[in-house]
């Protein structure tokens, strides 16, 4: 029969090895925030870049329809991943719709008449702040030696400034 002392030792040794290279508390906090204010910022790019392929108009409605099409399919496939990564670190992820509102650092428009050239301006800019966003919590993870949520993280910078580049050839094409 184990004594006292023998359980308890038994019991911290299990304790250490499940802790041994987890992150501790603080790191999972900051780096769980970091990544509920990026899913809210990817819900917000995909419902205004929904909102824009919906109300596109003009000549080449077609070309621009299916690349905002393309592309909002592309930042609603971060979503999960995004909100698991926090999971999978014991963190918390969004739980509602007024939770995207309030950690969204990104504007919504809802302006009812654009031009082609404004929606897909303003998506540039916004694909461009998201990668700084991006590189942020990057910094942040990396701080924390957080290298599985780096290594998401870095996907997202090349696919973020993939978007922005394809919208920023658009944008100075049509000047």
């Amino acid at each position: 029969m184990a004594t006292t002392a023998e359980k308890a030792e038994a019991k911290h040794e299990k304790s250490s090895a499940k802790s041994a290279g987890q992150l501790d508390q603080a790191a999972v906090e900051e780096i769980s925030g970091e990544l509920r204010h990026l899913l809210a910022d990817c819900f917000a790019l995909y419902l205004k870049t929904k909102n824009f392929h919906w109300h596109m108009t003009g000549k080449n409605f077609r070309d621009y329809h299916l690349l905002l099409d393309e592309q909002s399919d592309q930042i609603f496939a971060m979503t999960d991943p995004v909100a698991e990564r926090a999971r999978k670190l014991g963190g918390t992820t969004l739980h509602s719709i007024s939770e995207v509102s309030s950690h969204q650092r990104l504007k919504d428009n809802n302006s009812h008449h654009l031009p082609p050239k404004a929606m897909l301006s303003e998506l540039y800019a916004d694909n461009r702040q998201l990668t700084a966003f991006l590189r942020d919590t990057h910094e942040v993870c990396d701080h924390h030696n957080d290298v599985a949520t780096t290594s998401l993280i870095e996907v997202w910078i090349d696919e973020t400034e993939r978007r922005a580049w394809f919208l920023g050839e658009i944008v100075d094409s049509l000047d």
